[in-house]
């Protein structure tokens, strides 16, 4: 009975990790919205937004599930401190400008794409369907990403520039990606969960291509930032959800 609650533990926190990568990166996302640089591009990454938020809606419904305390999906998103959050720093981090929110979505949506690759056939069927749900939005971010990606690296002196600080900002936080935590462990073992760190050098491959075609630089030797999926997160963090969850905390139990 004790092993079974300590599995039921961590696929629990491991679809939290799912649904608040995909959350927090589509509020991220969301902020563009009337703020793109263009109407088709706003749209564009507005659609996005919506299909990360969808995403994190079934992961969450999934988790609700699981926890079995009268959780849903409206209690998990807006009623957990910062500490309480599995997502990964990167998708925390703040918009910046359209290069730094393109690499972003980039660099995110090449480990999305690999991961629900292999997610879609794992034993628990309720991650594989939403996985496989899920993959076909992401196979869109990515193309639209990607094109980004060169578009602006191999463009003009100033968006090339702005591609370089990008890399610099956000390349600190892209090895947490492929660093399991404990709760991701145990769910592998079960043929349920992926092992992250497998595809690492997959994820690398289509990196170096994007960025080869686009003239620009592969990082090496950086200091890399960990702990998100741990619960230690930025202030970025910290201002998402102040922002997300104002209505509710403000008003609780709020009903459209």
């Amino acid at each position: 009975m004790v092993n079974n609650q300590l599995n039921t533990n961590n696929l629990l926190d491991y679809t939290l990790h799912l649904a608040d990568n995909a959350l927090i990166l589509g509020h991220r996302n969301s902020e563009w919205c009337g703020h793109g640089p263009v109407l088709e591009q706003d749209i564009a990454i507005t659609n996005i937004a919506l299909d990360l938020i969808g995403q994190a809606r079934n992961f969450y419904q999934y988790a609700a599930e699981l926890k079995n305390d009268g959780s849903t999906e409206d209690i998990l998103a807006y009623l957990r401190s910062e500490s309480e959050f599995k997502n990964c720093l990167l998708v925390e981090q703040s918009n910046g400008d359209w290069a730094k929110t393109i690499l972003r979505q980039f660099l995110f949506s090449t480990y999305q794409y690999l991961l629900y690759g292999q997610l879609q056939h794992c034993k628990d069927k309720q991650l594989a369907a939403i996985a496989e749900k899920s993959l076909k939005e992401v196979v869109y971010h990515l193309r639209w990403s990607s094109e980004w990606v060169i578009r602006l690296g191999d463009g003009t002196e100033e968006s090339r520039k702005r591609m370089l600080k990008a890399i610099d900002d956000l390349w600190p936080y892209t090895e947490e990606l492929f660093t399991s935590a404990d709760y991701e462990l145990s769910p592998i073992r079960e043929d349920i969960g992926i092992d992250v760190r497998l595809l690492k050098p997959d994820c690398e491959k289509k990196v170096h291509e994007i960025f080869t075609e686009a003239t620009l630089p592969y990082p090496d030797n950086i200091l890399m930032q960990t702990g998100g999926k741990e619960g230690k997160h930025s202030q970025d963090l910290v201002n998402i959800l102040a922002d997300l969850q104002f209505m509710q905390r403000t008003y609780p139990n709020s009903e459209w």
